[in-house]
């Protein structure tokens, strides 16, 4: 078959998160032909149980676009409506695994774009743990799916610096955009045959770094570990899902702690734990070697303050310990 411009092509887009509708908006408002969006079902959320619709909805609503949100990726009458949209590429962002009998269906296949320079950080939080284990760059890549979850050949990657201060909400917007323009690209140069695909196994890395699910423990701060390790998971847990503690008042009462934003201060012989406040500006916390500067963080049932707006209303610094 004859190549084809990007913008020919029949595309049905998957994703759900707010990180999948920059590459959606970018294929809409560059004249790509979105024949379907398929994103997660709507579901109760938030304190009212409200029915919260994905991000990738609420947009591709916007747009008028034809929307498909199977609760089986393999129930039959899902199939069919997918089948009938005839697409001939499919692009998924930030989606759930696909059988077989999804991404092989468009001619042209199906390709994923991850936020990881591949073949690192296959799985669910790769710019949370690029940012926990002290990455000094990291990236987007597409490629196409195959069996084996996010091992698929590489078509294209792009990098981006992490800076000493990114969070990773940082991170995650500006990887977004780029993220969005490489959709575009991997698309062209799908359509139109000009690209070479490179199996991951080909790629010579010394140490392959994972990125499962983070649940809550994960997030829990070790004050025995050293303070850049303290201040890397910090930064990337911050602001979702937020690295926490507990803090310990005189009274013996537990406040459990969220903590967005932190810098060192370099000390010798502490007690890991120990909290220093002078009620009015500041409060840190003690690491294995040197001190956490608190600068961002949120108390049990509270919004997220600046430390010195938290310290006019906090008056339990004194004998507090985090732990």
């Amino acid at each position: 078959m004859e190549n084809m411009s990007g913008k020919d092509l029949r595309i049905v887009f998957m994703g759900t998160p707010d990180f999948a509708v920059a590459s959606l908006k970018a294929l809409v408002e560059n004249n790509y032909q979105v024949v379907g969006v398929i994103t997660a079902p709507d579901k109760p959320a938030g304190r009212g149980r409200k029915i919260h619709e994905s991000a990738v909805k609420k947009y591709a609503q916007e747009q008028r676009l034809t929307i498909l949100q199977p609760e089986k990726l393999k129930n039959p009458d899902f199939i069919k409506e997918l089948e009938a949209l005839n697409a001939d590429l499919q692009i998924i962002v930030a989606f759930r695994m696909l059988p077989e009998v999804v991404w092989r269906m468009p001619r042209l296949g199906t390709f994923n774009l991850h936020g990881s320079l591949l073949p690192q950080y296959r799985g669910a939080a790769p710019l949370n743990w690029a940012i926990i284990n002290g990455d000094k760059e990291t990236g987007v890549t597409t490629f196409l799916l195959s069996h084996e979850i996010d091992t698929g050949a590489i078509l294209f990657r792009e990098t981006t610096p992490i800076n000493d201060n990114d969070t990773v909400g940082d991170v995650h917007d500006r990887l977004m955009e780029i993220g969005a323009k490489l959709v575009l690209k991997t698309t062209d140069a799908i359509g139109d045959g000009t690209y070479t695909a490179i199996e991951q196994d080909s790629i010579s890395a010394k140490e392959l770094r994972p990125a499962p699910k983070i649940f809550k423990e994960d997030c829990r701060i070790d004050w025995s570990k050293p303070s850049v390790q303290i201040r890397n998971l910090i930064r990337g847990l911050s602001p979702y899902p937020a690295a926490w503690t507990e803090l310990l008042t005189q009274d013996g009462e537990s406040l459990p702690t969220k903590i967005y934003f932190a810098d060192i201060e370099p000390a010798s012989k502490l007690q890991p734990g120990t909290v220093e406040s002078d009620g009015k500006s500041y409060l840190k916390i003690a690491a294995a070697d040197g001190w956490l500067r608190i600068t961002d963080l949120q108390l049990s049932g509270k919004k997220r303050m600046h430390i010195a707006d938290l310290l006019r209303g906090f008056h339990q610094t004194e004998g507090l310990q985090a732990k």
